[in-house]
């Protein structure tokens, strides 16, 4: 049996916002901060034949870039999109995974997963599943 393949790459950039949780009961609650870390890594199955790339890693940073300039210094639950949902690191998760596969449609490459974290140890990631198909992952209330 032959085996396939496929490149993952992967870049990180970050952000800072405020935020709060409605109905947390909690710290969370009130009107805070973070620097949010994210990465957002694609996959790819082939190389471009004269530079042997699958996709020049300062476009994909640039698109990354395009996608958090929405949130960078704002309070995310005045945004739309965050009416109605809190901005977890989930839904954060969710929303620049949905906004950058816009923006990689011209790429020979797939989103694969984009990781929000809120600190080194807190993080989360919207991912696809192995089979290449969106999970399909509900939110409540969106």
């Amino acid at each position: 049996m032959a085996l396939t393949g496929r490149w993952r790459l992967k870049v990180r950039s970050d952000f800072s916002s405020a935020h709060q949780l409605r109905h947390y009961k909690g710290k969370c609650e009130a009107l805070h901060g973070h620097n949010f870390s994210v990465e957002a890594e694609v996959i790819g199955t082939t190389l471009d034949p004269v530079i042997g790339y699958l996709m020049d890693f300062k476009e994909l940073k640039n698109c990354l870039q395009q996608v958090l300039e929405t949130l960078d210094h704002k309070f995310l639950n005045e945004l739309s999109a965050f009416q109605k949902i809190n901005p977890t690191s989930e839904v954060l998760a969710r929303y620049v995974f949905d906004a950058l596969s816009t923006l990689l449609l011209e790429y020979p490459v797939t989103l694969h997963s984009v990781m929000v974290a809120e600190k080194g140890s807190s993080m989360a990631t919207y991912e696809l599943y192995d089979d290449g198909i969106p999970g399909g992952a509900e939110v409540a209330g969106a």
